[in-house]
């Protein structure tokens, strides 16, 4: 492993802070890896983002890089780069400029700085954009110039909190691919930090959920998604509810799984089909651009989403059979609800 972390607590003041601290977390992080730190504000993930950059002092634990104790080196040492969500952008600049600054600070010579720009604006799809002023731009655009700008002088890690969280859901959702590209094509050891579960899963390869200052679960992307270690991290990680005991048996039994306490289910869980072993009546619908979205009421199970085909001809009271999609559920090992 790259970057490890071991026990790593950040206090203020005499006690670990509610809202804002680490506790006793340990992460690995593999070379060309990308790991995202999910969780919802205030779980304590910018400060352990800030303590990997060396701007928050550790009460205890260590962080390595590369069989490195990085105790004692200050932030401007650890050869790190950090990007923030609104890129931060010198406005006076042009996009070159901007790209090239750490390179001048650097006193690079002339001529390698100039390639190293082109690289770069090639590299983040923006050639052509050097002599721009950022107030031009689009903001997946700055995005794209900020994160030439982190990669200019080649990190060992570069840190990114909350990058796509300025931009709106349709270009966050496309630049977020792009993104996820780019590092793997320059094969960068990134770490992420997100309060937004769609774009941790379109950055990363692994994922660490936080919540209240720790680490409750991490895992490969897959893993994570497929088994939440609880009912908390399910419902955080997208899941739409968690149905338990008779009405988990129900949907479980036809999904063809064994029981279970509990089981984390998507909104895409069941689906309208004729074929559908369950019965359930429509108490609404909704069209939306890719399928209908339902709720249904399932004897034994009560109201729950469900979707249907685009065309379909559902309506409110109408007796509908459903199938449940076996890769839309979770089943928990825990319960932590009433």
């Amino acid at each position: 492993m790259v970057l490890r972390l071991r026990d790593v607590t950040v206090r203020y003041g005499d006690a670990v802070a509610v809202d804002a601290a680490v506790d006793r977390v340990s992460l690995d992080l593999a070379p060309g890896q990308v790991l995202a730190v999910l969780g919802p504000s205030g779980c304590g993930k910018s400060t352990l983002l800030r303590a990997v950059a060396g701007l928050e002092p550790l009460s205890s634990g260590s962080i390595s890089f590369d069989g490195k104790d990085l105790a004692g080196t200050p932030t401007h040492r650890r050869g790190f780069a950090l990007m923030f969500q609104d890129g931060q952008l010198f406005a006076h600049l042009t996009v070159a400029r901007n790209v090239a600054y750490a390179l001048r600070l650097r006193r690079t010579p002339s001529a390698q700085v100039a390639v190293r720009v082109q690289e770069l604006l090639e590299l983040v799809g923006l050639s052509g954009f050097g002599d721009r002023l950022p107030g031009t731009l689009s903001g997946g655009e700055r995005q794209r110039v900020a994160l030439a700008r982190a990669l200019a002088v080649e990190p060992r890690l570069i840190l990114l909190d909350e990058p796509l969280s300025a931009l709106d859901a349709t270009l966050r959702e496309r630049l977020a691919g792009d993104l996820r590209e780019i590092l793997h094509a320059a094969g960068t050891t990134a770490l992420l930090v997100t309060h937004d579960h769609e774009e941790a899963f379109a950055l990363a390869d692994r994922l660490a959920v936080m919540r209240d200052g720790r680490v409750v679960q991490s895992g490969d992307i897959d893993e994570v998604w497929r088994e939440p270690v609880d009912e908390d991290t399910a419902l955080f990680l997208g899941y739409a509810r968690v149905l338990r005991d008779d009405a988990a048996r129900l949907v479980l039994e036809a999904a063809g799984l064994a029981p279970a306490p509990a089981v984390a289910v998507r909104r895409s869980a069941l689906v309208v089909d004729d074929a559908g072993p369950v019965r359930a009546r429509v108490e609404s619908a909704r069209v939306t651009p890719e399928q209908v979205r339902l709720v249904v009421q399932v004897e034994g199970v009560g109201a729950v989403d469900a979707v249907a085909a685009l065309g379909s001809r559902v309506a409110p009271g109408d007796e509908v059979t459903v199938r449940v999609d076996v890769t839309r559920l979770a089943v928990l090992p825990i319960t932590t609800g009433p």
